[in-house]
């Protein structure tokens, strides 16, 4: 088969500190082969969605303790995707197969070590959608992946650290596996997950920072599902409107409006919090510490407003959790891969029903994906950030 052209999006060099530009991408067309070699295991997909995800900032760098291997300058940028095989000399995939997985930031990939791919079984839901709520970790990566898949180090997990959600233990060839945050939040919405650390009963009062983004959206319609009080932080009057009108959260407030966010909290949940789904860090975090409530519970998904810094602002009010008893736990999802069957026959239902809604933010277009990414750090974003690459 003759070679066609794709396009990619190519990350220009590393960018150590600050907020990404766009500047920081380019835009390169390559030749591409649609046919896998006769006797060989890959698969070429054609890329129909992409994911952009937090995470994905801690790779623009070329920090030797992180816990994935950084991008490499020059060539695609890599993220979890949505795609349509083209041709596949793997036995469990064929042509026409719809799959989501790791993939490359262009038109089409071919992908070498395909056990990072899942066949989509479920087809009466958005594709889109396994980019983000039906998405689950990845559970291995092989001694012989290329870079983008391997890691430089395993970090033990500590109580307060960047991204908590997205690794896990070593595997069997040495490697960590790694997910993705929604499969985080996912796998805690199950009696032995989220409950274990969150532990919401009837009636508790329930605080979600970046309440419109692609977790805290969920979180809250999970714990309105337990029948708590839920109330949510977001950046602007529509995403706060979109809180309570479409996702049912009983209060919620723009953040960037008020000036005293202590004040803020007390105003929306004046008997304090019982349980604090954390995705933000920084000065939030430090307020919330003062409106605990005694035996409090804080699920430690991320920190996004952290990220970009150059240096990292520490917390003040750590006192707090000694003095009201709090519990504050980051979680990976290691424990919870044998659940995700479990969390799909829970969670298609409640789709397919109505009782869960799930909104996306898509931008159409390869050459919209560095902005959207971008996007994120800003708040740009309403609901889960997803790139629409091609139609079926």
């Amino acid at each position: 088969m003759a070679e066609v052209s794709n396009k990619q999006v190519i990350l220009r060099d590393y960018v150590m500190s600050g907020f990404p530009k766009e500047s920081d991408f380019e835009f390169k067309t390559s030749k591409i082969r649609l046919n896998v070699a006769q006797g060989s295991k890959s698969v070429v997909l054609k890329n129909l969605y992409l994911s952009c995800d937090p995470y994905m900032r801690n790779r623009m760098t070329n920090s030797t303790g992180s816990y994935v291997a950084p991008f490499t300058p020059g060539s695609p940028i890599i993220g979890r995707g949505v795609a349509k095989v083209i041709d596949s000399g793997h036995p469990n995939y064929k042509k026409g197969d719809l799959v989501w997985g790791m993939t490359g930031w262009e038109e089409y990939s071919l992908i070498t070590e395909p056990e990072t791919l899942y066949k989509i079984e479920d087809t009466d839901v958005p594709l889109s959608y396994y980019t983000g709520i039906l998405g689950k970790f990845i559970p291995f990566v092989s001694s012989k992946a290329p870079n983008y898949f391997r890691y430089n180090s395993y970090i033990g997990w500590i109580l307060i650290a960047l991204s908590l959600n997205f690794v896990g233990p070593q595997n069997a060839l040495g490697y960590p596996t790694f997910s993705m945050p929604l499969f985080n939040l996912f796998a805690r919405c199950l009696p032995d997950g989220f409950y274990e650390v969150g532990s919401p009963k009837e009636g508790e009062y329930v605080f979600v920072s970046a309440a419109s983004g692609a977790v805290g959206q969920l979180v809250g319609q999970f714990a309105k599902l337990k029948n708590c009080y839920v109330v949510g932080s977001a950046g602007s009057k529509e995403k706060v409107d979109l809180l309570k009108d479409k996702f049912g959260f009983d209060e919620a407030f723009n953040y960037k409006e008020e000036h005293d966010l202590d004040k803020a909290l007390k105003r929306c949940l004046p008997d304090g919090i019982d349980i604090y789904f954390e995705n933000v860090g920084g000065k939030m975090l430090d307020v919330v510490l003062l409106n605990m409530r005694l035996h409090g519970r804080i699920p430690v998904c991320g920190m996004i407003s952290q990220y970009n810094l150059e240096e990292q602002e520490g917390a003040h009010n750590l006192f707090c959790l000694i003095t009201k008893r709090i519990r504050m736990e980051g979680f990976t999802v290691f424990d919870y891969y044998s659940m995700y069957p479990k969390y799909l026959d829970m969670v298609l239902p409640l789709i397919r029903e109505g009782k869960i809604t799930y909104v996306e933010d898509i931008a159409e277009g390869l050459e919209n994906a560095p902005a959207a990414l971008i996007g994120l750090f800003s708040g740009r974003n309403i609901g889960k950030q997803v790139v629409l690459v091609a139609r079926e």
